[in-house]
């Protein structure tokens, strides 16, 4: 996929739909729909039903809370009329306001769905680590006044990689069955006085990654060494652990499925990361059960109830 593509204004698309979509949180109580603040849903599925010219019902591939950004979110639906790949793109963006925006659409199989055929996500944390406050960045990075030790913040967090028990890095709200995460990986990088936490998990809980990062900030900062956050995932108590980090500096950044789907590839976000040149789903993805699971490969008993 190249960065500018020819949409067709000429065939109609119909069936089930896929849907890269970007946006900034900033103004949004998060991705779902509720009855008693903005949300990203209810102003997305507004704009397609206008171009529909009836209701339609959108799905994601995951939920991003009160003020976390997405460069990748995807989601699907069922078109209830024909309409072109321009019509879709173009005419949904003529009805979103400036903060979303439609990236891509594309026609899938009716087994296709944005959330239960998603094999991981990836966020990419945004730290600007400098003495004075950021102005025309501000909305999407969080600032760190106070000198970060980067490789400090990497080395502890590879005790999170694997399948572990996150207790301690969940919100006390978090309505997930279970505290049992698998994080890929989680890198720490600096470029210049950007300090960048990228992680990939097969899902996350609620905050999990705010809060790892609060943790993160604390032992760049030197308050801390190398094993806070292993001793942290022990506690398996949140009311033990450290702070939240604000939820600006958070961004969605890919959403990972089989290569069979045929999904557009696109550059990485957020667009201040562009120089990194990283696109999506260039990462291995782990071999395990849930992967193996959603890819629709046989499994034996035992993995699948893992």
């Amino acid at each position: 996929m190249t960065l500018f593509q020819h949409l067709d204004e000429r065939t109609p698309m119909t069936g089930r739909l896929a849907m890269g979509v970007e946006y900034d949180g900033s103004g949004y109580c998060g991705w779902q729909f509720l009855k008693h603040a903005p949300s990203v849903q209810a102003s997305l599925e507004e704009a397609l039903a206008k171009v529909a010219s009836t209701p339609i019902r959108i799905h994601a591939s995951g939920r991003t809370d009160s003020g976390v950004h997405a460069t990748r979110q995807i989601i699907h639906f069922d078109a209830p009329v024909p309409r072109s790949q321009k019509a879709w793109v173009f005419g949904t963006n003529a009805n979103l306001p400036r903060d979303i925006a439609v990236r891509w659409v594309t026609e899938v199989s009716d087994d296709f769905h944005s959330r239960f055929k998603a094999l991981a996500r990836r966020y990419r944390y945004v730290l600007l680590n400098q003495p004075s406050r950021p102005v025309l960045e501000r909305a999407n990075v969080t600032w760190c006044r106070d000198p970060l030790d980067a490789d400090a913040m990497h080395r502890a967090a590879q005790a999170l990689v694997g399948e572990h028990d996150f207790s301690s890095f969940r919100a006390a709200g978090c309505q997930s069955k279970t505290p049992w995460r698998h994080l890929h990986f989680i890198e720490v990088h600096r470029h210049g006085p950007l300090v960048v936490v990228d992680v990939q998990g097969n899902a996350f809980l609620h905050h999990m990654i705010r809060n790892i990062v609060g943790a993160l900030v604390t032992v760049g900062r030197g308050e801390r060494g190398d094993d806070y956050l292993s001793e942290l995932m022990a506690l398996k108590n949140r009311r033990l652990a450290d702070v939240t980090a604000p939820a600006c500096g958070l961004h969605f950044v890919d959403s990972l499925y089989d290569e069979h789907w045929g999904l557009p590839r696109e550059p990485l976000g957020p667009n201040l990361l562009a120089f990194l040149g990283e696109w999506t789903g260039e990462r291995a993805l782990p071999d395990c059960p849930m992967v193996e699971f959603r890819r629709g490969r046989p499994l034996a008993a035992s993995q699948e109830a893992t």
